[in-house]
């Protein structure tokens, strides 16, 4: 599963401000921001609905490997 960390940096790649990201993934604006703040610990279904947003805007997520989890624009 992708962290919070991750969304926090692929949205700003993407320079995606957290009410689009939000309307990609088809979650609740609030969920977001509650969520990168630390406020909650969100829903798996939550994370996932983000991380496919993300993917489809072009975003590859890269595992854990040894120098932490990372984020890159995919090969065109």
């Amino acid at each position: 599963m992708i962290t919070i960390g991750q969304i926090k940096a692929a949205r700003a790649f993407l320079g995606l401000t957290q009410s689009e990201l939000a309307e990609k993934a088809n979650i609740s604006l609030a969920a977001l921001n509650n969520a990168e703040r630390g406020i909650v610990v969100p829903h798996r279904a939550t994370i996932q609905a983000i991380q496919l947003a993300l993917e489809s805007a072009g975003i590859e997520f890269i595992d854990e490997n040894g120098g932490g989890p990372g984020v890159r624009l995919k090969k065109s």
